[in-house]
C-alpha cells in the first residue's frame, strides 16, 4: 500500500487537443483532492501527456521519465497518457518500470481510479477506446482563463497515409449537442470569453439540436453566437473535404465567429497529395479559399505543409511553393516528413535525404515567414477590438488577440478577459503592436 499522492504535475505535448485533454486531467485530480505544483520532481504524481505525431515520439518519452528519478534516487507515480500511451500500450512499463499508470486519449477519465488502483499496490494500464463516454464523466468547468478550448470532436476516417491519428485517436465520433453547449455554458460561467471548438477533423462535427434537428458545426456555431457572455468562437483543425457551404457562409453570417481559418494542405502537388490519400486536389483547395474569402475578404488563413514525403521530386516542391504563394498565408505550420510506425506511408519507397528536407524545409519557411510578415504589416493602422490575454513580458504590457489571430503586444491597465478597442501601430512576423483607443 503506498501513500496516496497529494500533488500532482501535468506535461502537456503536440496539439491543441492534447493541451484540452492536459487541462482535464489536472480538473480531475484537483477533484479528487490533490494540488498541482510547476515542478514534477516536487509532484507525488507526474502525467506525461504524449503527442505521436512527431518524429521519436516514444523515444523522447522514455527520455522525459528517466529524468523525473529525484536526488535521493526516488521517483514519483507516473502516468503516462495520450497518443503514445495509446500506441505503446503495455511495453511502455516493460521498458520503463517506473512507470505505474498507462492510459489512452479516450479513457483518461478513469484516471483517479487507476491512482487508486497504483496506491492499493497495482499496477493500471488502460487504453481501450469507449465511444465518448469520458466526457460525461469529466468535472464541471469552475475556473477558466479568458480564452478556453473545448473538444467536440474526436478522431478520423481520412487515413491519410503519413498519420498515426485514426490509430491512436479512433475513428470520427461528435460529442453530443447538448453536451457541448453544457460544457461551453460552464466555461462562460467560469471566465472565458472566446471559445475555439477543437477537433481532429472538428468541421466533420455533426449533431442533433434541442428541436431534433440534425446539422453539421455551422448549426453549432450559430446556437454558440445566441450564448450570452460569449464574445468571440473559433474552430480548428479543419480538413477540406468538410469544408461545407453552410460553414463557409457561418464566417459571413456569424458575428462571434473570427475571421481566421487553418485548413490544412499538406502539399501543392496532386501526386504527392494522392500518395497521402488527402483526397483533396491543389485545384479543389484552391477553391475552397476562393469560396471562404468571397463569404469573408478578411479572413486571416492558416496551413500545415510536410516537406520531403516519400517520392518527392524538386517540380512536387515547387509546386507547394507555388500554392504558397497563390495563397498567402497569415501563419502556417511546416515540418519534414517523419515516418510514423504503422502507417502506409512508412512502408513507401523514395525516402527523401535527410539534407534535401532540410534544404527545402528552410525556403518553405522562408516564404511563410516573408508572408506572415507581410499580412501583419498590412494591418498597421487598422482600428479592431482584441481580447486581453495575459500580461506581457514589460511592466505595465498586456497581450491580446486580434480577431485574425495575432498577439497584440501594448501598454494599458485593462483587465485580464477585457474586450479593448485599438489600432494596430506596428508590425513584425510573429506579432503586431497596439495602442489602445480612448
Amino acid at each position: 500500500m503506498n501513500a496516496p499522492p497529494r500533488s500532482f504535475h501535468v506535461k502537456s505535448f503536440g496539439c491543441q487537443m492534447n493541451a484540452y485533454d492536459g487541462t482535464r486531467m489536472a480538473e480531475m485530480l484537483e477533484a479528487e483532492g490533490m494540488t498541482a505544483t510547476d515542478e514534477a520532481t516536487q509532484a507525488d504524481l507526474v502525467v506525461l501527456n504524449t503527442c505521436h505525431i512527431r518524429e521519436r515520439a516514444a523515444e523522447k518519452v522514455y527520455s522525459d521519465i528517466g529524468r523525473l528519478k529525484r536526488a535521493d534516487g526516488s521517483t514519483p507515480m507516473i502516468a503516462v497518457a495520450g497518443c503514445v500511451a495509446q500506441a505503446e500500450g503495455a511495453e511502455i512499463p516493460r521498458r520503463a518500470p517506473t512507470v505505474d499508470i498507462v492510459v489512452g486519449p479516450q479513457a483518461y477519465h478513469r484516471l483517479p481510479a487507476m491512482v487508486a488502483a497504483v496506491t492499493a499496490g497495482a499496477r493500471a494500464i488502460d487504453t481501450d477506446m469507449p465511444a465518448l463516454s469520458k466526457f460525461a464523466q469529466l468535472p464541471v468547468r469552475r475556473r477558466q482563463g479568458p480564452s478556453a478550448f473545448l473538444t467536440v470532436q474526436e478522431g478520423c476516417d481520412k487515413f491519410c497515409t503519413y498519420c498515426v491519428v485514426p490509430y491512436t485517436r479512433g475513428a470520427e465520433i461528435s460529442r453530443p449537442w447538448a453536451q457541448v453547449m453544457d460544457e461551453a455554458r460552464a466555461l462562460v460561467d467560469a471566465g472565458a470569453r472566446e471559445i475555439t471548438l477543437l477537433g481532429q477533423n472538428v468541421n466533420a462535427w455533426t449533431g442533433t439540436d434541442g428541436r431534433g434537428l440534425a446539422g453539421g458545426l455551422d448549426g453549432l456555431i450559430a446556437e454558440l453566437d445566441r450564448l450570452p457572455g460569449l464574445e468571440r468562437i473559433r474552430y480548428t483543425t479543419s480538413h477540406p473535404n468538410d469544408m461545407t457551404q453552410g460553414l463557409i457562409d457561418a464566417h459571413r453570417d456569424v458575428g462571434k465567429l473570427m475571421p481566421f481559418l487553418h485548413l490544412p494542405v499538406q502539399a501543392g502537388s496532386d501526386r504527392i497529395l494522392k500518395a497521402m490519400n488527402r483526397s483533396h486536389t491543389r485545384d479543389s483547395y484552391l477553391r475552397i479559399l476562393d469560396r471562404v474569402r468571397a463569404a469573408r475578404p478578411d479572413i486571416a488563413i492558416s496551413g500545415d505543409f510536410i516537406v520531403g514525403f516519400p517520392g518527392e521530386t524538386d517540380a512536387d516542391f515547387a509546386a507547394t511553393l507555388d500554392l504558397v504563394r497563390q495563397v498567402g498565408h497569415a501563419q502556417a505550420y511546416s515540418f519534414k516528413y517523419s515516418a510514423r510506425p504503422g502507417t502506409p506511408a512508412a512502408t513507401l519507397d523514395g525516402a527523401v535525404p535527410e539534407s534535401v528536407m532540410d534544404e527545402r524545409l528552410h525556403a518553405l519557411q522562408a516564404l511563410i515567414w516573408e508572408q506572415a510578415t507581410a499580412f501583419n504589416a498590412a494591418t498597421v493602422g487598422r482600428r479592431t477590438r482584441i481580447l486581453i490575454e495575459r500580461d506581457g513580458r514589460k511592466p505595465g504590457q498586456r497581450i491580446g488577440k486580434s480577431p485574425w489571430l495575432q498577439s497584440v503586444h501594448l501598454d494599458t491597465d485593462a483587465p485580464i478577459g477585457a474586450m479593448l478597442d485599438v489600432e494596430i501601430v506596428s508590425a513584425g512576423p510573429n506579432s503586431v503592436g497596439g495602442a489602445a483607443l480612448l
